[in-house]
């Protein structure tokens, strides 16, 4: 091989590999990025208070419900009843729900009363809390009867 031929050769080479090292470091800025909702609070800031859900005054009577019962996962046919206070599902043992499921976090979601509406908040978990097949980001109302996804586990609000 010519003098020219290896030196076209070698700079291809160098090319293909900064073109590698390029795309490792693309796709890692990618996999790192997290939505705004599952960045962790930077030390030394407080975090803010949660806020207050808003609950129309009409859905109050409708929504009640005193039980939840899981319908899908490990614990499937558990039925946890509801009082007035809080419910944690988590992988925590001091959960009041403690899931044994990888795709659950220590402290996942908090069920809680405002004002006899049961509501559901994640607690900044990775994976997030599903009602139905919406990811919920902040305190949203749990109606009787619709599936509550945590993980893979399925809880259902029932009177």
């Amino acid at each position: 091989m010519s003098e020219l031929g290896l030196t076209l050769a070698r700079l291809a080479f160098l090319g293909l590999m900064w073109l590698f090292v390029l795309a490792t470091v693309l796709v890692l800025r990618r996999d790192l990025k997290q939505p705004a909702e599952a960045r962790p609070i930077a030390l030394g800031r407080t975090p803010r208070p949660p806020r207050q859900p808003k609950v129309p005054k009409n859905k109050a009577a409708k929504v009640r419900g005193s039980k939840l019962i899981v319908t899908d996962g490990a614990l499937s046919g558990t039925v946890i009843p509801l009082g007035t206070a809080d419910v944690t599902i988590g992988r925590a043992p001091d959960s009041t729900v403690v899931v044994e499921d990888d795709y659950a976090s220590s402290r996942h979601t908090r069920v809680f009363v405002v004002d006899g509406v049961w509501m559901v908040e994640d607690l900044g978990s990775t994976n997030g809390t599903w009602i139905d097949r919406t990811r919920i980001t902040n305190a949203t109302a749990l109606p009787v009867g619709v599936p509550l996804r945590v993980g893979r586990t399925t809880l259902q609000l029932q009177k």
